[in-house]
């Protein structure tokens, strides 16, 4: 488990709307927000093992979704951000920032993570599928679990190339050890 893994996360979400709509002057679709969470995740599991958020994925068809956001987006109200539908139906919804994010809940490198996700798909012309296209691309265990199941949770494990469970112990990198390592702790935990 996360330490303070909701303010986390409610300020990651504020930091992407915020830094969205800085550079865009638009607001955030929560589609492009659910791959922006998905690559902090996956990259910072990639790097060091461990998820920055923590936050549990389903692999729908447009790319990685996490699940306790998604689910709740239709009431979802806080300090620093708001989901606001666009449609009658709620299909769709906006993320309005409503205060600033506090980055002391984040490290160095997960400030320099979402600066960079920011730099890179902070466009007006980077429309919502080019970003789901690019998740698709980019998120190894995104493609293993839609391949295996469209809509299933994703396994953090399969971020990385075969099966770690199985690999000789001199062979397993350390982001793999760091997110075994991260997993049985989570485990125990719950």
């Amino acid at each position: 488990m996360i330490p303070y893994q909701k303010q986390k996360i409610d300020n990651a979400i504020c930091f992407f709307a915020s830094e969205y709509k800085y550079k865009t002057d638009k607001y955030l679709y929560s589609t492009y927000l659910y791959k922006l969470l998905a690559f902090l995740d996956f990259e910072s599991i990639k790097e060091n093992g461990r998820p920055a958020l923590g936050l549990t994925y389903l692999a729908m068809e447009r790319g990685p979704v996490p699940i306790e956001i998604y689910n709740e987006r239709k009431n979802l109200k806080t300090e620093c951000y708001e989901f606001k539908p666009t449609d009658k139906e709620y299909k769709k919804f906006l993320v309005v920032p409503k205060g600033e994010p506090n980055t002391d809940y984040f490290s160095d490198y997960e400030i320099e993570e979402m600066y960079r996700l920011i730099e890179i798909y902070a466009d007006r012309y980077v429309k919502t599928n080019e970003i789901s296209e690019a998740s698709h691309e980019s998120i190894l265990a995104w493609k293993r679990a839609f391949k295996r199941k469209p809509n299933s949770v994703i396994d953090y494990k399969e971020e990385f190339p075969g099966d770690i469970l199985k690999r000789q112990k001199d062979k397993i990198k350390f982001p793999e050890e760091a997110l075994l390592n991260y997993l049985a702790l989570t485990k125990i935990n719950k």
